[in-house]
């Protein structure tokens, strides 16, 4: 007998709406000689509750090995120090480090394919050592391998430790967009050594700056004020400085994540891409020669400018905002902004990217401009002609 259980009456059943609420958290640890044997807070870190050894594998950021070539004897040795608390379960693997890391898909499947072998699990660990595009590639690895493998970020760069190592997303490039595939993915930890950026050449050294130049723009005019007034000290590698500037940006963009009441992004709004838009293009038009910093560096350059030229922003703030970008080292302008390219229509115009910065959040443009030092504002369309007129501007020097 065949029994039918079909509703008489689909229309008058109801939706069944559930609410599921999310919480997570994680330690950004800060400390120098993070693998010194007697430097336990790695060991503390994959402790956890549990008693027995913890499987480990270490993706390793090629350009940093280069300056740090005894790391990996280094691990070794302090996994044997710590061989109650985890197991290196392969050699560690070293791959391409800066932007090169996101344009090539097929490291992503030799992450996986490494997990795969040794027999990682959700309760074992990746550790992921480099630049922010390393641990970008790394954790989107992590993050779709079993669904979410325990990642621990190891930053290297001074844009690492401030910003893009301490966030929630991992991501790499497709179709010539910026961080086209992604997930967001909370680490289990992050460790910031700060001698790890000793080795650093200026350029990287001052690239990280620039998110906490923008950090300290749309949030904290203190703490503008602060790199303001210590720019020439930073440049010429003040550690000290160096040192409060990444544990004060860390800290403003944890506390946005946290309280912002959009950690991932569901909405239209992302004050902390402030000066982005144009960056994620520059890069692209500029085939990633341009650092991620100092792309964001023009961009703050430009979005300020044209605060300025609409009337947010005073004359004396625009000033100081680019007087301090460009003690620091910073250039903001570079030939792809060029006059020649103002039509929309030529796919190397910079204003492209404010569609392609629409289209990878989805819904309304919404872009961050200033209104003052420490106060940012969220608008919904711009003036093109402005906008060229700033270009324009920052070309004139």
């Amino acid at each position: 007998m065949v029994v039918d259980v079909r509703p008489t009456n689909t229309l008058s059943l109801q939706p069944i709406q559930q609410r599921v609420q999310v919480s997570f958290e994680y330690p950004v640890h800060f400390t120098t000689g993070l693998f010194h044997l007697r430097n336990s807070l790695l060991a503390d870190v994959l402790a956890g509750d549990e008693i027995k050894p913890k499987k480990v594998i270490v993706i390793i950021d090629e350009g940093f090995l280069e300056c740090h070539k005894g790391l990996i004897s280094q691990i070794n040795a302090y996994e044997k120090r710590y061989a109650s608390i985890m197991t290196l379960m392969a050699k560690p693997m070293v791959v391409p480090g800066g932007e090169a890391a996101k344009n090539d898909k097929s490291l992503i499947d030799q992450v996986h394919s490494l997990i795969n072998e040794v027999g990682l699990c959700r309760h074992s660990y990746i550790l992921a050592i480099g630049g922010g595009a390393v641990l970008d590639m790394v954790g989107y690895a992590a993050a779709t391998a079993h669904r979410g493998i325990r990642l621990i970020r190891i930053p290297t760069t001074v844009l690492a430790q401030n910003d893009s190592g301490v966030g929630v997303k991992n991501s790499v490039n497709a179709f010539g967009k910026k961080n086209f595939f992604g997930t967001f993915a909370p680490p289990y930890a992050v460790l910031n050594d700060f001698n790890f950026l000793t080795t650093l050449g200026d350029a990287d050294w001052r690239s990280g700056v620039a998110e906490a130049i923008k950090v300290a723009l749309i949030k904290d005019a203190d703490f503008f004020d602060f790199i303001a007034t210590r720019a020439a000290k930073i440049a010429n590698r003040d550690m000290d400085a160096m040192q409060n500037v990444i544990y004060r940006c860390a800290q403003l963009h944890l506390k946005h994540i946290a309280t912002s009441g959009d950690a991932f992004e569901m909405g239209s709004s992302r004050p902390l891409d402030f000066g982005h838009w144009a960056a994620h293009k520059l890069e692209q038009l500029t085939f990633y020669d341009l650092r991620h910093g100092e792309a964001v560096a023009i961009g703050i350059a430009l979005d300020s400018t044209y605060s300025y030229l609409l009337g947010l922003l005073s004359r004396k703030d625009w000033q100081q905002i680019l007087n301090t970008l460009k003690v620091l080292g910073f250039t903001l302008y570079v030939p792809e902004l060029g006059e020649e390219l103002f039509d929309f229509e030529n796919a190397r115009c910079i204003f492209r990217g404010l569609e392609e910065f629409r289209e990878h959040l989805g819904g309304t443009l919404t872009i961050t401009l200033l209104e003052s030092i420490g106060r940012g504002v969220e608008v919904n369309e711009v003036n093109l002609s402005l906008y060229r007129e700033a270009v324009k501007v920052l070309g004139n020097g």
